[in-house]
This record gives structure tokens, sequence and C-alpha cells, in this order.
């Protein structure tokens, strides 16, 4: 089903490491409103949808958040490559590195790991789509907060990309919720279905 390039979607080439910034940014690998989450939930939302161009969009978002975390992974790994005892310290990395060195984690910027409460599936197209425009949201905030904490161009400059695919797939997820809304019917209903309220 997948074919998989061996090259990020996006080029990712950090000059600079940085272990303080590299903490804000693993949050979008595997924080709330992450790339890890955002990856499982499409692919595992895509099995209840009741349309065969939703659960081809859910599959094409959900893969290509799957290079998103590679990215994300990408930049942490760069930003952190070759700290000193002393910048793990100085940056706050320090508990983060006690765990887990220099590897790649999915956790939050706040320190918890990933929890899989965060990745919503409901089974009724109308919950998951409106679910999945949240996320997009969520996680255009997340990258935005990032960039306001980035003093680093070449993060920044990918940082600004994820971002921008966080608003083209809102803007998809938004197109399928109405395509769903104008089909409703028993497998698709929204607020009373006559099927169910006899």
């Amino acid at each position: 089903m997948f074919v998989y390039e061996k090259k990020l979607q996006y080029p990712v080439r950090i000059k600079n490491p940085n272990p303080a910034l590299a903490k804000f940014v693993c949050s979008q690998y595997g924080g709330p409103n992450g790339e890890l989450g955002a990856s499982l939930r499409y692919l595992s939302q895509r099995y209840s949808m009741p349309y065969p161009e939703l659960k081809g969009l859910l599959t094409d978002i959900g893969t290509e958040e799957l290079g998103h975390l590679e990215m994300v992974g990408t930049i942490v790994h760069q930003l952190t490559r070759t700290m000193s005892p002393e910048e793990i310290k100085k940056s706050g990395y320090d508990t983060y590195f006690v765990d887990h060195t220099a590897g790649v984690y999915p956790t939050a910027a706040a320190g918890f790991p990933f929890n899989a409460g965060c990745m919503a599936v409901e089974g009724d197209p109308i919950a998951d789509l409106n679910e999945d425009l949240a996320a997009e949201q969520k996680a255009r905030v997340t990258y935005e907060n990032i960039l306001r904490l980035c003093d680093d161009p070449d993060v920044s400059d990918v940082i600004r990309y994820l971002r921008e695919r966080e608003v083209v797939h809102y803007q998809r997820f938004g197109e399928a919720l109405r395509r769903t809304l104008e089909k409703l019917n028993e497998r698709n209903y929204y607020v009373m279905n006559p099927a169910f309220d006899k």
C-alpha cells in the first residue's frame, strides 16, 4: 500500500544545535497536537468512513502526517546531535537527556509522553471530521507558538512549511465534511436520524 521514498517531504538542514528549541519542537512529534497522534487518528478513522473518497482522504493525509513526523524527528535530532554536558544543563534539556539521551522520543514540550488518548476515533463520520478540523487547527497553533519562540531560520523555514500543510489539511477536511453532510442517510446522520427516532 505504501511506497517509501527515502527522502523527506521538505528538506531539513539545521546548522546550529539548540537543545532548548528541541524541547519545543519535540511537542509536534509526540505532544497532544503532534504528528504522531494525527497520523494514527486519520489512519484509524478511515475504517469507519462510509464513502471511498473519505477513506482515501484519511489515508492520504494520515500517510502525509507520518512524513511530517519524520521531518519533526529530524529537526529534533539535528538540534540535539552535538550537545555538550554544559549545553544540556544550561538549556534545560537535562531531564529529557537523563531518560532518552539524544534519542527522539514522543513527548510533549511539558515532558509527558505520548498518550493515545489525544487521538479521537468515534466511528461517526461527522464527529470524526469535526475532530479532524479541530486537530488541524490545534496543530497550526502549536506550530505558530513554536515560531514565536524560534530564532533559527533553518528551523523556522521547515516549521512554516509544516504549518502550511496543516492549513491545507483543514481545508480538505472542511470539503469532506460538506460532502458528507450533503449525503445524510441512515449510515451518516446528524442530530436526528429517522432510522433511529421511529
